[in-house]
């Protein structure tokens, strides 16, 4: 019997077009704070979503290989905005706002969540969302409504797991167990996943990889 939601494998080949994508030109664009502020829907875009401090920022500078291109911080809901990357002449990488718990006023969460939920319903030019899931706590109730907008949305995601250096093997049994469990409820969950350390690399070819394929 094939295991549910599988830890996604790469070909040499696929691996190699992600090294290829990821070697070119990456920068960063603009901070979008609304609808209007978005750039010309004129390529793939990939987005990266997540709950506060999942470590969005840090997974993205690992990919592009620039330590600096999207600011990672210890404080909670310190990205507040979109944040747009052009990856080569053909891909948007995008930076969500943490859902959840953040260290703000209610009214300035409340209006990048609606940002968030406006964006996600409404960008036709969106490919996939790759939805970060903290190796050491699984799936949350903030993933879940998440998870539930995309499979409204029709928008196929996919589930990254972070920090997955810092896991012991028998907890990581556990976890995996728990995010195929909450996945196998959403129609729109793209049926693999993918773990990763931003710290140790782990993962990070293998994501380029799929991001390449799309």
């Amino acid at each position: 019997m094939q295991l549910a939601f599988p830890v996604t494998e790469k070909s040499a080949e696929e691996l190699e077009a992600g090294r290829r994508l990821f070697a070119g030109e990456t920068a960063f664009l603009k901070g979008v704070v609304s609808m209007d502020g978005l750039p010309p829907a004129d390529r793939t875009e990939l987005c990266f979503a997540g709950r506060s401090n999942v470590g969005k920022s840090s997974l993205i500078n690992a990919l592009t290989g620039r330590r600096g291109l999207a600011r990672a911080s210890n404080t909670p809901g310190r990205t507040q905005e979109i944040n747009f990357f052009t990856c080569g002449k053909s891909l948007y990488l995008v930076d969500l706002p943490g859902y959840g718990y953040a260290n703000a006023p209610v009214k300035v969460v409340e209006k990048w969540q609606r940002l968030l939920k406006a964006y996600l319903s409404g960008r036709a030019t969106l490919r996939r969302v790759f939805v970060l899931i903290d190796a050491r706590h699984g799936v949350k109730k903030v993933d879940e409504e998440i998870m539930d907008l995309l499979d409204k949305a029709a928008v196929p995601f996919q589930a990254v797991l972070t920090k997955n250096d810092k896991v012991k093997a028998k907890e990581r049994a556990a976890v995996l167990k728990q995010v195929r469990a909450a996945l196998a409820r959403h129609p729109a969950a793209y049926p693999e996943l993918v773990l990763t350390s931003s710290q140790t690399g782990e993962g990070i070819d293998t994501l380029r990889a799929v991001i390449a394929t799309l």
